[in-house]
């Protein structure tokens, strides 16, 4: 395990030493040799070699990329994210490790997805305990990239994963694996098989992730989770056909509840405006009654008062209210009134009013 230096990056090359000592080991060489041609052309060689050594330490930053780098197998500094070409030391007395960190990696539990062919289970990571003591299958997908480079190299020894083809070292081998698997079963045996069914699955991947994103921040592991997924959820297969009738029940009960809610949304607004329509109506009837009893009482007393003046006025009166209320209570129909000592008679006729029709040998 590699532990990162601390403070800032030695400067990478002094091409002004460098080629000093070049010469100088030139210089001795000639004199080595005797300034031959022999001597000439061993120093070129070595010059090459020396070159071409240098050269191999030249590499490129590409987007999204960073890297990581080793002076005698000690971390120098912080990563290099700068883009384009860069020089470091090349090996053995350097070395660099160029990783691409804003890629968004998966990871799959539960299940192995595969090109064009179907999923593969994974049972043994897929079945778990619910908080209420039921057997669940559950198939998980973790999305991921690195946040530290450096953490995510070197504090970390991981055996990789073989059928991930991921090779050993990275902690999104079997380290990351095995904590997304611990993370999903423990929220999942703090909640009932509901709750992760149908009702709560959303806060189930909130929890998880949340727990996972600590797990690997303990272990200073370089990774963060970006999404957690819950793929599929089923009861196991003895006892599936149990569970599919349940839950086909509850979307029954939920739809029937949908609809009574709907059905009283639009009959209660309904209800009230008839109440309410009523009541105005009601209470617009009771002042036009009220309102039509004051005028009949006030035309009595009227009446009444023309009643008590006179003799005349009294019979007068009489004969018109007997008048009227016969003809509100026979309304359109003819009516004749035979006085025993009148000569003529008393037509009633209505909007006509009082027509009279003489009697005798006169009458036509």
């Amino acid at each position: 395990m590699y532990q990162p230096g601390g403070g800032p990056r030695q400067p990478e090359m002094d091409f002004e030493k460098i080629m000093g000592n070049i010469q100088d080991g030139i210089g001795k060489l000639s004199q080595r040799f005797g300034g031959g041609g022999i001597g000439l052309a061993i120093i070129l060689v070595i010059g090459l070699i020396i070159v071409i050594w240098a050269a191999s330490g030249i590499y490129t930053i590409n987007p999204g990329e960073q890297a990581a780098l080793r002076r005698f197998g000690s971390v120098q500094g912080n990563p290099e994210t700068q883009q384009g070409l860069h020089w470091w030391w090349p090996g053995p007395i350097g070395k660099k490790d160029v990783v691409l960190t804003s890629e968004t990696r998966r990871l799959e539990l539960g299940f192995r997805s595969g090109d064009n062919v179907a999923d593969t289970p994974a049972p043994l990571e897929a079945e778990m305990i619910s908080g209420d003591l039921n057997i669940v299958d559950v198939q998980m997908v973790v999305q991921y990239d690195i946040k530290n480079l450096t953490d995510y190299l070197f504090n970390v020894s991981d055996p990789g994963e073989v059928d991930r083809g991921l090779a050993p070292g990275f902690p999104d081998g079997r380290t990351l694996k095995d904590a997304s698997e611990a993370a999903l079963r423990l929220v999942i045996g703090q909640r009932t098989i509901d709750d992760v069914l149908t009702a709560r699955r959303e806060e189930v991947q909130a929890s998880t992730k949340q727990r996972l994103q600590t797990i690997l921040d303990s272990y200073e592991a370089g990774i963060n989770v970006t999404n957690v997924q819950l793929q599929d959820v089923k009861a196991p297969e003895e006892v599936r056909d149990a569970f599919d009738d349940v839950l086909r029940a509850r979307q029954e009960r939920d739809t029937r509840i949908n609809q009574a809610r709907a059905y009283e949304n639009d009959i209660i607004p309904r209800a009230s405006g008839n109440a309410e329509r009523i009541k105005r109506e009601a209470e617009a009837f009771a002042q036009a009654r009220v309102a039509r009893a004051q005028g009949e009482a006030q035309g009595f007393i009227s009446v009444l008062e023309e009643y008590n003046q006179s003799k005349l006025s009294q019979d007068v009166t009489r004969q018109r209210l007997y008048l009227e209320a016969m003809e509100e209570i026979l309304p359109g129909i003819s009516k004749i009134i035979v006085s025993p000592d009148a000569e003529s008679v008393l037509v009633l006729g209505g909007s006509d009013g009082v027509v009279p029709l003489p009697l005798g040998p006169s009458a036509p």
